[in-house]
This record gives structure tokens, C-alpha cells and sequence, in this order.
């Protein structure tokens, strides 16, 4: 039913980002991230190397930041870890990329990401880091 759900909120156009998971190399796929129209991504620590208990698998599509990062919390702020708060700061991104040109299409988010991500591990997509790490500079000035 959650499949159906991202893939129908996907063909409406709706860009959709999860966690790739966090319960290892050998893990099974993490969902809602590995179902089709889905942005998974998963955490690189501050040297681009990959968080060691991310999940991986060819559902992997973008790198970004998440390894002992600071975030708010209850008591001001948390040093955190995790595939999530690296899919808070792809988010993050995507938003700013729509919040300057609102007539953008889920494909070309997804088009200029892969595109302008900086690659990481094997030449080209790959199973661990996706496409690359996330690159917003680059994004944010990608032509039509």
C-alpha cells in the first residue's frame, strides 16, 4: 500500500526523499526509500566516506552529510547520526531548488541531482553512495 502511495504521489508530481536505513551493509532494502519514484539517501561522515552501518543497494540515489552532525534538540542541540538526517539535509535542498523556480517537475530535480552530485566510491552510480554526495551549489545553477 506505501509503494502505491509514493508511486502514486510521485506521478503527481510530488518529490518524494527517504532514509536508505541504517542496519547495515547487508541489510535488506530499507523502504519507503527503495520503492520506485523515491530519493534514497544515505550519510557520508565530514572525509565523504561512507557512514559504516548505512544500508546499500542499487535503491541508493544521493550522498549527503550525516555522520556526527549537530542538530536541535530538546536540551539545545545533539551531536547525531544517521541516513535520516542526511535525507533532512537532501530535503532541504530540493526545497530551496523548487523555492526558486516552483515550476520545476519532480524528473528535473531528480534529473539535475544525478547529475551535478560529485561521485564518490566506483565510477558512476554504485550501490554504496548512489550518484555522488549531494552538490546544491551545483544544482541550484544546472540550466533547464
Amino acid at each position: 500500500l506505501l509503494g502505491v502511495a509514493c508511486r502514486n504521489a510521485r506521478a503527481l508530481g510530488i518529490v518524494l526523499v527517504a532514509a536508505a536505513g541504517n542496519n547495515g551493509p547487508k541489510a535488506p532494502y530499507g523502504y519507503p526509500a527503495a520503492f520506485d519514484g523515491v530519493i534514497a539517501v544515505t550519510a557520508t561522515d565530514a572525509k565523504d566516506g561512507l557512514m559504516q552501518q548505512a544500508n546499500r543497494g542499487a535503491y541508493v540515489f544521493l550522498s549527503a552529510p550525516g555522520v556526527e552532525m549537530v542538530a536541535p534538540s530538546g536540551a539545545g542541540s545533539d551531536v547525531v547520526t544517521g541516513t535520516s538526517f542526511a535525507a533532512a539535509i537532501v530535503t532541504g535542498a530540493i526545497a530551496n531548488l523548487l523555492n526558486a523556480a516552483p515550476d520545476r517537475s519532480a524528473d528535473w530535480v531528480e534529473k539535475v541531482l544525478a547529475a551535478t552530485a560529485r561521485d564518490l566510491g566506483p565510477k558512476g552510480r554504485d550501490s554504496d553512495f548512489g550518484y555522488g554526495l549531494l552538490n546544491i551549489k551545483a544544482a541550484a545553477t544546472a540550466k533547464e
